[in-house]
């Protein structure tokens, strides 16, 4: 498949009665957007705001950032089987509007009130220690504001959030059909060096079985119980794979990370250089007994050595037991002869000396670093605060202690951050052996 992917860089927002688009400055209809968004009978009040970098501004109730996107010439359209119908993606052009994204906030409690179903948003600041903590700070903000009709199931609230921001993200990419990009990236894995190794990113992807939606779905369909299910790269720049947007935390990437997956975009550009780039191996993990464990790494493992992998990076989202399939697949590839690199973030405590990882097995002898999530961030007083919620709770268990979203913040670790994890390698650091 040969994907052109067309940008238009965008520094400004403006609420306007119009659509347009110009030298990075883009006018979107505010009335017609909030028409778009209220024809839902779910959605109960709907607002929009603009936020920029280096405002002294906070965005509560965050559950989903997406970049809008637009395809104008092949098969399909963006996010199929969420926003339209389940056809072929990643072929032909598509509009992107960089430097820019959809935050989608709703102020929702959910059925659940406590343990691992709870519903959880999460927070955004775009200046200060915030800012320089999450990858999303450096984006202008098209923020949605939605109050849910109560009574809703979490799976129906889920529906409505994600429908309201992808048709959103989409209208508003549709300003640029008709003119010129600055830029066009063209991927295109068809051709292949046969002296080259060929390479294939195993993306594990965390799974709920007792939430209504399980976190990740390809082409609308959660993946829960499924093994592991092959992705070209394009159908992911397509948003072929979405999110649940009733559970934003930190180190879960959200459907903007999947759109830009910086893994995926770095093996793209090293294809037919260094390596071939083989695909995407989307794998379910978190299963609920070892035995599903051992079955998964098997069968993923057997995949990557069908395509005629002879190495793969692997990543992951989520925590928890989840870490258990990651470091089985590893174990599994290398038994098979195929050289495996993990991309992980790590725990790690307050200060640095807790186990970083949570499982290993003796295979696993080659990791890249992306961070630790448990690092403290002392967040100043925002001057504006954006979003459905003027308090919260940090910590998500009934009687947590309630904060003021224009107050000091202490966070012990980044859950409630926004891009406050950097799950796959995305961000600019640096490290050093010692």
């Amino acid at each position: 498949m040969r994907l052109e992917l067309a940008e238009f860089p965008v520094k400004q927002i403006r609420l306007a009665r119009v659509f347009r688009y110009d030298a990075g400055t883009l006018e979107v209809d505010q009335p017609a957007l909030l028409n778009l968004v209220s024809q839902d009978a779910r959605i109960e009040e709907v607002s929009l705001a603009a936020v920029h970098p280096g405002e002294k501004a906070r965005v509560t109730g965050i559950r989903d950032i997406v970049e809008p996107r637009v395809k104008v010439d092949g098969s399909g359209q963006v996010f199929p089987g969420t926003l339209g119908p389940v056809e072929q993606v990643g072929a032909g052009r598509t509009h992107r509007l960089s430097g820019m994204a959809v935050i989608a906030t709703a102020a929702y409690e959910g059925t659940a009130r406590a343990g691992l179903a709870v519903q959880r948003s999460a927070i955004l600041d775009l200046w200060g220690p915030g800012a320089e903590a999450s990858r999303f700070s450096t984006l202008a903000g098209l923020v949605l504001v939605m109050k849910l009709r109560e009574g809703l199931s979490d799976l129906e609230a889920h529906t409505a959030i994600q429908a309201a921001e992808l048709k959103v993200a989409k209208r508003i990419a549709e300003v640029t059909v008709g003119l010129q990009p600055v830029d066009v990236a063209v991927v295109d894995l068809s051709v292949q060096e046969p002296q080259l190794p060929g390479v294939v990113l195993i993306q594990g992807c965390l799974t709920d079985s007792h939430n209504a939606h399980s976190g990740v779905s390809y082409y609308g369909l959660p993946i829960r119980d499924s093994l592991a299910t092959f992705a070209h790269p394009n159908e992911l720049f397509d948003g072929a794979v979405t999110v649940a947007t009733t559970r934003a935390v930190g180190h879960f990437p959200i459907t903007w990370d999947w759109q830009n997956h910086p893994l995926a975009l770095g093996l793209c550009r090293e294809h037919g250089k260094r390596l071939n780039f083989l695909g995407v191996i989307l794998e379910r993990i978190q299963f609920d007994t070892f035995h599903g464990k051992e079955v998964l790494a098997h069968n993923t493992a057997h995949l990557a050595q069908t395509l005629g992998a002879n190495g793969a990076l692997v990543a992951w989202t989520g925590s928890g037991n989840a870490f258990v399939e990651l470091m089985l697949t590893i174990r599994n590839c290398e038994r098979r002869g195929i050289r495996t690199t993990l991309v992980t973030y790590e725990f790690g405590g307050k200060d640095g000396v807790d186990s970083p990882l949570l499982y290993y097995v003796p295979e696993a002898d080659a990791v890249v670093s992306s961070g630790s999530r448990d690092r403290w961030l002392e967040l100043p007083e925002p001057e504006r605060v954006v979003g459905p919620y003027d308090q919260f709770t940090i910590l998500s268990y009934p009687g947590a202690p309630v904060v003021e979203a224009k107050g000091k913040l202490t966070l012990d670790a980044r859950d409630m951050l926004i891009g406050g994890v950097d799950n796959w390698g995305g961000e600019t650091w640096q490290c050093a052996a010692y």
